[in-house]
C-alpha cells in the first residue's frame, strides 16, 4: 500500500500543515521538510545523515522494529513521543510513520544507527517517511473529523451541507423524517424535492445566512415534499456559514430537527387557552356554542358543530326523556373554506329541523366520551385516526350537548393527543354553558319578574293611546328597575309615570314593584303631581332607612348588602277636556313633546331632586297639548343608549321621535292609533345595542285626545235645594241629546243624591258637570274640603244611605281635592 493510500484511508489528521521527514532503513534522516524546520528550529542541514533516534528527548521511547507486528510494518505505525528542539525544547508531538517501498536484495552494511530499528533483508522497507505534529494539534484534529463523522451518522438530526448556491453537496439520510425524498440529493436544490412555498421560505433564510455571516437558529418552517403535500413536517432549522481558510465563502450547513410533535403541542395548548378565553366570554348560550365553533376552525377542524339541549335554553336542567335519549337543538356550525369545496357534514350528527317530526336515529342521544366516528371507507395503512370525533359537553353530572369535529380530506387524520385536546375543550365548555344556563334561568325569573310588575305595553282610554318599548340591560349585572305605568283617573283623565330605580337586579325590580304600587295608591288620591311626589318621596325616606336596620332573625351579614332604593320619577297628569298636561319631575329627564306638525320640544319642566332626598319642594309645571300631540316619556338608559354625552342624547332622541312621526307608517294612515305608535316606539328605539347596554331602556309613547266641548254640560247653582230639580231636568235634556236615555234615570238619582249632600253640608256654590267620553262621569263640586265616607246605614237610620246607592248604581265612584274645595265623582257604562 502506499503512503498516500494509506493517509487517506485512516482519514490521517496529518494531512495539511504537518512536518515531514524521510528515513533510510538504518533510520539516518535523509530528507528534511521546511515545516520539520520551523517545528523544531532545525535546518536541513543540520539534521541531514543524522539518526532520528538523536532529536528524541527519550531515545528509549522509539519502537523498535522487533516489537511491530507484520502488518505494523508493512502498512506503518503512529504514536507520540517528546523531540528535543533546536532551542533545546522539549516538544511534545504525534507521529505516524509509513513505510515507502521495497529495497533491493543485497541488505544495508553496518548495524542500524537510528530508527527504524530491526531486523531487514529482502522484503524490508527501502525508506520510511515520518510525520509530526504537535500532540495538541492531533488530538483536535481527530475530534474534528469525529465529530463531523458522528454528525452525519445522526439518525434524530437533518445535516446538509450546501454551496454557496444552495445546491446539495451532502447530506445524511435523515435529512426529512417522510418519503418523498430522490435517492440522491447531490447537485439538486431544495425546490427540486419541496413544495415552492417551503423551499422558499427555508432558502431565504440559509441566503440570510450566506449573506451576512449570522448563524440561524431554531427557526421553525412547515417543509412538505412535492409528492406528499398534505403530509410534511415542521422542522427547527439552524445554519452557519462555511468558509475557507483565506476567508472566501463557500457554503452553508444546515441542520434540520423535527419539531413537529412538540410545534403540535404547542398549538394545542394555544388552542386550549383561546377556546377557553372564547367560551368564558358570554353568559348567552347561543353565543358560548358560536364562539366554541369558530374558535375550533381551522386549528382543530374544517367543520365544527355544537349541539345544545334544549332545555339548556330556557335555563332548565337537561334530563333524558323515558327513552334515555336528551331532545338536543343544532346551535352552531363553522365550516373553514377548503381547496375542495365545502366540508361534508359530520356523521352522526343530524338533528330534526321540525320539532312537530318524530326524531330521527341522530337526532338526540347520550353520548358518553369521546368517539371517533366510523369513517365512510376503510382508512389505509397512512391513516393514523380518525377524521372525525365527538366529545360530551357534561358539567354537574348532567349531559348539555356536545361539539363534532371533522376534517377534510387533504388534511392528516387525528391523533390520541387531538382526542385529548377535545375532551379538555369540551369540559371547558360545558362549564361556560352551565353559567350561561344558570344565568339564563335567573335572568328569565327576573326579567319574568319586572315584566310582571308593569302594566301592558299598550293601553287605550278616553284621554290618550298609549305604547311602550322596554329593553332590559342583558349586562352580568341583571335587569334594572325601570317602570312606566299609566293610570286612569276621574272625569276622563289619566297619569303617566316613567320613574327608574338605582341598581339592577331582583332587589332593584321589587323596590320597583313597591314605587309603582304606591304610586297607584297615591294616584288614587287625584293628588296633584308635585303633591304626589312629596308623598313618594317620603315613602322612599322610610325605606332607605328600613333598609339600614339589620335583621336580627336572618343573615348578619344581609344589612351590608347594598339595597336599591334610590329612583327618578316623572309624573304627569293629562285632562282631555282642558287639553292641559301637569306634571313633576323628581329627578327624571324632561318628557319629550311631538306636535301634529313633527316639532319635537322638550316640557321645560323644573326637575327637583331624587326620590328619597326629603325636605326639598317639587315644582309642577302645566302645559297645552293640542289634539294628537306625541307625548314621550322615557328613562336615561334610552338617552345614554344615543351616547355619552345627555345633550347629545335628547337631541338623536328628538330627531329619531321627528323621523319616526312624520314617516310613512304615519302619514299613510292619518293619526295613528296603538299599533302605529308600538312600531312608532321600536324605530326610535332601533339601532341600539342591546346586547351591550349599560341600563334599562324604557320609552312610554302617549298620543293625546281631547273630548270636544259639546261633549260636555254644566251648571253652577247656589246652595238652594230647589236647584235640585233644575239640575235633573237639565241633565235630562242633555242626556236625550247625547242619545243616553238609558241612563236618565241612574244619572238622575245620582245627581239628587250628590247635589243634596254638597248644599246640606258644604253650601254653595255647587258646580255640575256632565262629561260624555268612554263613560258618563257626573261631578259635582264644592266649597268643603271634607271627603264624603260611605258607611252602613241601620235600619232605623233616616240618612246615611245616598253614597251606598251611588256606589251600587255606578261603575265606580270617589272624590278628589280641588283648589277651590272637593269633587265627587261618579262614572257610569255608557249602553
Amino acid at each position: 500500500m502506499s503512503a498516500a493510500d494509506a493517509l487517506h484511508r485512516g482519514r490521517s489528521p496529518f494531512l495539511g500543515n504537518a512536518a515531514g521527514a524521510l528515513l533510510d532503513a538504518n533510520g539516518l534522516i535523509v530528507g528534511w521538510t521546511l515545516e520539520a524546520e520551523r517545528l523544531l528550529a532545525l535546518g536541513a542541514a543540520q539534521v541531514r545523515g543524522r539518526p532520528a533516534r538523536d532529536l528524541l528527548a527519550d531515545p528509549a521511547g522509539w519502537p523498535s522494529l522487533a516489537t511491530l507486528t507484520d502488518q505494523q510494518r508493512a502498512d506503518g505505525w503512529s504514536g507520540e513521543a517528546e523531540l528535543r528542539s533546536g532551542r533545546g525544547e522539549a516538544l511534545a508531538i504525534a507521529y505516524q510513520v509509513l513505510p515507502l517501498g521495497v529495497p533491493s536484495a543485497d541488505p544495508p552494511t553496518g548495524p542500524p544507527t537510528g530508527p527504524p530499528e530491526g531486523p531487514t533483508g529482502p522484503g524490508a522497507p527501502a525508506r520510511y517517511f515520518v510525520l509530526a505534529a504537535p500532540a495538541s494539534q492531533v488530538a483536535r484534529s481527530r475530534q474534528d473529523q469525529a465529530f463531523t463523522r458522528e454528525l452525519f451518522l445522526q439518525d434524530r438530526v437533518g445535516l446538509a451541507v450546501f454551496d454557496d448556491r444552495l445546491r446539495l453537496i451532502r447530506t445524511n439520510t435523515h435529512l426529512l423524517p417522510y418519503s418523498g425524498l430522490p435517492p440522491d440529493l447531490r447537485g439538486r436544490r431544495l425546490g427540486d424535492f419541496l413544495q415552492p412555498q417551503d423551499a422558499e421560505a427555508v432558502e431565504r433564510g440559509l441566503h440570510e445566512v450566506l449573506r451576512t455571516g449570522r448563524p440561524l437558529v431554531g427557526a421553525e418552517e412547515l417543509v412538505r415534499t412535492i409528492e406528499d403535500p398534505a403530509g410534511g413536517a415542521v422542522m427547527a432549522i439552524s445554519a452557519f456559514r462555511l468558509q475557507a481558510a483565506d476567508g472566501q465563502v463557500i457554503g452553508v450547513t444546515a441542520l434540520f430537527t423535527d419539531v413537529t410533535e412538540l410545534h403540535r403541542s404547542g398549538e394545542r395548548l394555544a388552542l386550549l387557552h383561546r377556546a377557553t378565553a372564547a367560551v368564558g366570554g358570554s353568559l348567552s348560550v347561543t353565543d358560548t356554542a358560536e364562539q366554541l365553533a369558530a374558535v375550533l376552525t381551522p386549528g382543530l377542524a374544517d367543520l365544527v358543530v355544537v349541539d345544545v339541549a334544549e332545555a339548556v335554553f330556557a335555563g332548565e336542567e337537561p334530563a333524558p326523556g323515558r327513552d334515555g335519549r336528551l331532545p338536543l337543538r343544532r346551535t352552531a356550525v363553522a365550516v373553514a373554506p377548503g381547496p375542495n369545496g365545502p366540508v361534508p357534514p359530520p356523521t352522526g350528527v343530524t338533528v330534526q329541523a321540525d320539532p312537530d317530526d318524530p326524531p330521527g336515529p341522530d337526532a338526540s342521544g347520550p353520548a358518553g366520551s369521546v368517539e371517533p366516528a366510523e369513517p365512510a371507507e376503510p382508512a389505509g395503512p397512512e391513516d393514523a385516526g380518525p377524521p372525525e370525533m365527538t366529545a360530551p359537553m357534561r358539567a354537574g353530572g348532567s349531559l348539555l350537548g356536545r361539539v363534532t369535529v371533522r376534517r377534510a380530506a387533504h388534511r392528516p387524520r387525528y391523533l390520541p393527543a387531538d382526542r385529548e385536546l377535545l375532551r379538555e375543550i369540551a369540559d371547558r365548555a360545558a362549564l361556560a354553558l352551565d353559567n350561561a344556563r344558570r344565568y339564563t334561568r335567573e335572568h328569565r325569573a327576573a326579567v319574568g319578574l319586572q315584566r310582571s310588575l308593569l302594566p301592558p305595553s299598550q293601553a287605550e282610554t278616553a284621554a290618550v293611546s298609549t305604547a311602550s318599548v322596554y329593553l332590559p340591560t342583558d349586562t352580568a349585572s341583571g335587569i334594572g328597575g325601570d317602570w312606566f305605568d299609566v293610570i286612569p283617573l276621574s272625569s276622563a283623565r289619566v297619569a303617566l309615570v316613567a320613574g327608574d330605580v338605582v341598581g339592577h337586579g331582583l332587589a332593584a325590580s321589587a323596590t320597583m314593584g313597591r314605587l309603582r304600587t304606591a304610586v297607584r295608591t297615591l294616584a288614587d288620591l287625584d293628588l296633584e303631581p308635585d303633591e304626589l311626589l312629596v308623598h313618594l318621596d317620603d315613602l322612599v325616606a322610610q325605606l332607605m332607612v328600613e333598609a339600614e336596620l339589620p335583621d336580627e332573625e336572618g343573615d348578619p351579614d344581609d344589612h351590608q348588602q347594598a339595597v336599591p332604593f334610590g329612583a327618578t320619577c316623572v309624573y304627569a297628569v293629562y285632562d282631555p277636556v282642558s287639553r292641559r298636561c301637569a306634571m313633576s319631575s323628581a329627578g327624571h329627564p324632561p318628557p319629550a313633546v311631538v306636535a301634529p306638525d313633527g316639532t319635537v320640544t322638550y316640557v321645560p319642566v323644573r326637575p327637583g331632586p331624587p326620590l328619597g332626598v326629603t325636605g326639598l319642594p317639587f315644582e309642577m309645571t302645566e302645559v297645552e297639548l293640542a289634539p294628537g300631540s306625541l307625548l314621550a316619556l322615557y328613562t336615561d338608559g334610552l338617552i345614554q343608549g344615543y351616547g355619552d354625552d345627555l345633550d347629545q342624547g335628547m337631541a338623536e332622541l328628538g330627531r329619531r321621535l321627528t323621523a319616526a312621526a312624520t314617516g310613512p307608517a304615519t302619514a299613510a294612515g292619518g293619526a295613528p292609533g296603538t299599533a302605529a305608535l308600538r312600531d312608532l316606539g321600536r324605530e326610535v328605539v332601533a339601532g341600539l345595542p342591546a346586547h351591550r347596554l349599560t341600563d334599562d331602556v324604557t320609552l312610554l309613547l302617549a298620543r293625546t285626545r281631547a273630548v270636544p266641548p259639546e261633549a260636555t254640560a254644566g251648571w253652577t247653582l247656589e246652595a238652594d235645594p230647589a236647584g235640585v230639580a233644575r239640575v235633573r231636568e237639565s241633565a235630562t235634556e242633555q242626556l236625550r241629546a247625547w242619545g243616553l236615555e238609558e241612563l236618565v234615570f241612574t244619572t238622575e238619582l245620582v245627581l239628587s243624591e250628590l247635589v243634596t249632600n254638597a248644599i246640606r253640608y258644604a253650601g254653595g256654590p255647587v258646580g255640575v258637570r256632565l262629561i260624555r267620553a268612554e263613560r258618563l262621569t257626573c261631578e259635582v263640586s264644592d266649597p268643603s274640603a271634607t271627603q264624603p265616607r260611605m258607611r252602613r246605614a241601620r235600619l232605623t237610620d233616616e240618612g246615611g244611605r245616598g253614597l251606598y246607592l251611588v256606589a251600587q248604581l255606578t261603575t265606580r265612584w270617589g272624590s278628589r281635592y280641588t283648589r277651590q274645595g272637593k269633587t265627587i265623582w261618579a262614572e257610569q257604562d255608557l249602553p
